[in-house]
C-alpha cells in the first residue's frame, strides 16, 4: 500500500460519548463509508504513555513511559521514524508532549512550537502547551501543515475534550458538548481530506470518569473509539483492532517497512 494518512487523536474521548455525540462521523458510518470500532486502551490510562503506545505500538509497561511526568525522548521506533527513514514527509499539530517524545526534550516553546526540520522525525509541526488551546485553532494549524507541506503522515491532536472532562467530569453537558464541537470541526475538513486521497483514523488515547480523571480500569476510562475512513479500509465489522495495532496499521497504509503488530482485518 502507498497511501497518505491522517491520524486524529481526540484526547480523552470516551467510546460511548463518541458513539452517540459524533453525528458527522456517524453519518459516514451510516452511509457505509466508514466504520466505528471499540478499543480498550492500554494501561495506565494516561495521556503521555498512550501517545507513545499509539505512535509506537508498545504498551507503557514496556516503553517505560509509565506516567505523564516521564519527560524524555522515546527509545522506541515510531510511525515518524519509519516514515522519515522511508523518505516520506511527516507532520503534527499536537500537544507539546508529542514533540518531547519524538523531536526534542525538554520542549522549548520559542524553538519548538513551530518546527520545520527534515532531519527530525516530526519534520513539520505546530505544538501547543495549554490544555484549553482551542480545538478550532488546532485543526486550522493542522490544515496549514497539510496545505503547505503535503505530508504523507499527519497527526492531529486536540485537547479540549480531555480538558472539559477534567474540569466537569464524564456525565456532564460540557464534556459531551466538547465532543460534539470536535465533530462539527471535523465536518469542515473531513471530506476534503478524503477527496485529497488521505486515509483517516479518528481515535482517542483514553476515556474519562465522573471523578474528572482517568488512570484505572473502569470501562468509561478504557473504552475509546476508532473511526476509519478511506478507500483502503475494509470496513469489516468483525475486525477487532487493538490500540497497539494502530502504529503498524498506519505503517501498512503508508507502505513503509516496520516490525509492529497490525490489524489486517481493517485493511482491504
Amino acid at each position: 500500500m502507498k497511501h497518505n494518512v491522517i491520524l486524529v487523536v481526540l484526547d480523552g474521548l470516551n467510546y460511548e460519548v463518541a458513539r452517540h455525540a459524533m453525528g458527522h462521523l456517524q453519518a459516514y458510518v451510516g452511509a457505509g463509508r466508514a466504520a466505528l470500532y471499540q478499543l480498550e486502551c492500554e494501561l495506565p490510562a494516561l495521556s503521555r504513555p498512550l501517545y507513545e503506545c499509539i505512535l509506537t505500538g508498545v504498551p507503557p509497561i514496556d516503553s517505560g513511559i509509565v506516567h505523564n511526568d516521564v519527560s524524555r525522548l522515546s527509545n522506541q521506533r515510531s510511525i515518524y521514524h519509519y516514515a522519515r527513514d522511508a523518505g516520506l514527509k511527516t507532520a503534527a499539530a499536537a500537544y507539546h508532549w508529542v514533540s518531547e517524545l519524538y523531536n526534542r526534550s525538554p520542549f522549548v516553546a520559542a524553538r519548538d512550537r513551530h518546527t520545520d526540520d527534515p532531519a527530525l522525525p516530526i519534520q513539520h509541526g505546530h505544538f501547543y502547551w495549554n490544555d484549553h488551546y482551542p480545538d478550532s485553532h488546532l485543526f486550522a494549524d493542522a490544515e496549514n501543515l497539510r496545505l503547505r507541506h503535503a505530508p504523507n503522515f499527519l497527526l492531529i491532536h486536540p485537547m479540549n475534550i480531555d480538558d472539559a472532562g477534567h474540569k466537569h467530569g464524564l456525565d456532564t453537558p460540557q464534556y459531551r458538548n466538547s465532543a460534539r464541537f470536535a465533530d462539527i470541526i471535523l465536518a469542515d475538513y473531513l471530506q476534503g481530506w478524503l477527496d485529497a486521497g488521505y486515509q483517516v483514523l479518528v481515535t482517542a488515547d483514553h476515556g474519562m470518569n465522573n471523578d474528572r480523571s482517568h488512570n484505572g480500569l473502569l470501562p468509561e476510562e478504557r473504552q475509546v473509539p476508532l473511526f476509519v475512513l478511506g478507500n483502503a479500509f475494509s470496513l469489516n465489522t468483525d475486525a477487532a483492532p487493538k490500540q497497539i495495532d494502530i502504529c503498524g496499521t498506519v505503517c501498512e497504509l503508508l507502505g513503509v517497512p516496520h516490525d509492529k503488530p497490525v490489524c489486517r482485518e481493517l485493511l482491504k
